[in-house]
């Protein structure tokens, strides 16, 4: 991609409502745009990590045996009143007619239509498990939207919901689940914990989140300091103050509690007869008897994954992309464009760079260098190559890592080794 033809509405001022960094960063670097409280444009840039985080996880997910569909945002009323979540949900919940004045809701979650779905088949309990997941925008009508994309009212978000014969089938589908979001973070960089839960509206019997540990975080969590102990501070029992936990023995037993802010990324839910009962859900057994089924349900916040990234990993120069999420993997920073031979030795590395397999931008803009260096360190691109008037037609480039900031000069082909040892 060449800078001078890519739409990334740069900005120094930032928005006079946000409070967090990855809101700020956000809308500087061109990577949303509010259009309403809580609902906001992906521009490309924003939306180009947006993909990647998508591809993660979708890759995690087929790998560990889900199905992806597509449900509609859309839902019938009667859907939510037979689960009899329509009343329960709240205000949160954006309901709304149609010409004909049928009752529908813009769907938050999609548990009543995976139901619907399942419920409409001869399926066999040799067939079981089954999981099916979707990657789709939705809506909760916040009360208070907030943080950017952090806390808004339409956000990306990927859905999956197991079904099986017995309880025991349950907990190894939420266990695979379990699996594929440790992948799945992993892979896109997040440093997180996996944390006992309360399960809210979803219901259930057990749930564990994903949080990510951060200062800006809306949630409490109390994590061992000696062991992989970690649960949400609404769980323990605790007085009206959750700083009481700070100091006091693991309920693993394994080292003392800390009590930190964390973001949820992810939650997981072993639901099991809540939906199915409610919604009739059922199929013959083993013995020929109808059974209902249980459920679980698994969740990311693709969305969000993309803010509480900046969260962990920004400075005061803007933000520090991990490699595997990153909108571009390195920025050839062209100095002096104008000059014929610059310019096509600079899109000579390009072309090399881009066949090797990498995201690759080029800063082809005729603007001072200044203002090249200050945007790449906002974008955050994980590595970049200076080529200018001292360097050009020598083979070696200034090569520098953004998130140390350590420089080293190097030729193509130890710049494409470098590449491949720190991604």
């Amino acid at each position: 991609m060449y800078f001078s033809k890519f739409f990334v509405p740069t900005t120094k001022q930032e928005p006079s409502d946000a409070e967090l960094a990855s809101h700020k960063l956000m809308i500087r670097s061109g990577m949303i745009k509010k259009t309403a409280a809580g609902i906001y444009n992906w521009l490309p840039i924003g939306l180009r990590v947006l993909k990647k985080v998508e591809n993660i996880v979708r890759n995690s997910m087929n790998a560990f045996g889900a199905q992806e569909i597509l449900m509609p945002m859309v839902q019938p009323a009667e859907l939510w009143k037979e689960s009899e979540r329509h009343d329960e949900y709240g205000k949160e919940l954006l309901k709304f007619q149609d010409r004909s004045e049928r009752d529908f809701v813009l769907g938050p979650t999609h548990e009543e239509v995976i139901c619907d779905i399942f419920r409409s088949y001869p399926i066999s309990y040799k067939e079981l498990p089954v999981n099916l997941y979707q990657i789709q925008t939705k809506f909760r009508d916040e009360i208070r939207p907030r943080f950017g994309v952090m806390r808004s009212r339409e956000f990306v978000m990927k859905d999956a919901y197991s079904f099986d014969i017995n309880e025991d089938g349950l907990i190894e589908s939420y266990e695979n689940m379990k699996k594929a979001y440790i992948d799945a973070f992993n892979k896109i960089g997040l440093d997180y914990r996996i944390v006992k839960a309360d399960a809210g509206v979803i219901g259930g019997d057990v749930s564990e989140e994903f949080h990510i540990v951060a200062d800006s975080g809306e949630d409490l969590i109390a994590i061992s300091d000696s062991s992989d102990f970690a649960a949400n501070v609404e769980v323990l029992d605790y007085s009206k103050d959750p700083s009481e936990l700070n100091g006091q023995k693991s309920p693993d037993g394994v080292g003392k509690l800390q009590v930190k802010r964390g973001i949820e990324v992810g939650h997981i839910f072993q639901l099991g007869k809540k939906y199915s009962e409610k919604m009739k859900v059922s199929l013959k057994n083993e013995k020929g008897k109808e059974q209902d089924l249980y459920m679980g349900c698994y969740g990311i916040g693709i969305s969000r994954i993309v803010a509480a990234s900046i969260e962990q990993n920004h400075d005061d120069k803007g933000i520090i992309w991990p490699y595997s999420i990153a909108p571009f993997h390195l920025n050839i920073i062209c100095l002096d464009p104008s000059k014929k031979e610059i310019l096509e030795e600079c899109e000579s590395v390009y072309n090399i760079l881009k066949k090797s397999g990498h995201d690759v931008l080029l800063d082809d803009r005729d603007i001072r260098a200044g203002i090249k260096f200050t945007e790449h360190e906002m974008l955050g691109i994980p590595f970049s190559i200076i080529i200018g008037p001292n360097n050009f037609n020598k083979n070696n480039y200034e090569f520098t890592v953004r998130k140390d900031n350590v420089k080293s000069e190097l030729n193509i082909d130890e710049i494409k080794q470098k590449l491949e040892e720190l991604k």
